[in-house]
């Protein structure tokens, strides 16, 4: 999971570094697009009862239990939703009863959707998704799964105004994340800085980016 660092007041930059994606758990991440404060206490909240769960049990909720109380947190900001103050979030997570990944994706009112491979959220996702579909494909690795995050946001930026790309100068990069079953993994900024680096340098030559085979 990775996610752009751009907040936005209108047609000006708000902030430059703000982070949209989220530890939920050990074996969960989320990420919001949309109102970035209340997006945040969302998912202040959201942490807070998935470790009260967990020391009340000894264990873990299932990830479907996890996907479920989110959809009730975002339906309980229906009226500030229905007032312009949407927040969309994003949750990723190691399924333990499936032994695999899982994503679920939301609308405003709470309305939870499993999604298949790969999912994008926020302004930029329609540019994002296009790159996700020509670079996705089964099997990636972690460092190659890091790599089409990082380029399918380059190209919502590209297009975007609300999304952020990498900024090289004042080295604030995307933040991106990995869950597998041994749990959850923020990547550091200078792995994450090497990634957008290359992304980068190869633009100089392919403006578009890389081009996925016909066949």
């Amino acid at each position: 999971m990775a996610g752009d660092r751009r907040a936005t007041a209108g047609n000006v930059i708000a902030q430059r570094d703000v982070e949209k994606v989220f530890r939920a758990d050990e074996l969960s991440a989320v990420a919001i697009a949309g109102t970035a404060g209340i997006g945040l206490e969302i998912v202040r909240l959201f942490q807070v009862e998935l470790e009260h769960y967990e020391k009340l049990e000894g264990r873990t909720l299932s990830l479907e239990g996890k996907a479920n109380r989110l959809a009730a947190l975002i339906r309980g900001n229906l009226g500030m939703a229905m007032q312009g103050l949407v927040v969309v979030p994003l949750l990723a997570g190691f399924d333990e009863e499936r032994a695999g990944g899982r994503i679920f994706s939301y609308d405003a009112a709470g309305g939870r959707y499993e999604e298949r491979d790969f999912h994008s959220i926020g302004s930029g996702s329609v540019f994002a998704r296009g790159a996700l579909k020509k670079l996705w494909r089964p099997g990636l690795s972690a460092e190659d799964a890091a790599l089409v995050c990082v380029q399918a946001l380059y190209d919502a930026a590209d297009d975007d105004s609300a999304t952020g790309g990498p900024d090289l100068i004042r080295r604030i990069f995307p933040v991106v994340a990995e869950v597998t079953a041994d749990g959850f993994r923020r990547l550091p900024d200078e792995e994450v800085g090497a990634v957008a680096q290359s992304v980068v340098d190869g633009r100089f030559d392919s403006p578009g980016g890389p081009t996925a085979p016909l066949r």
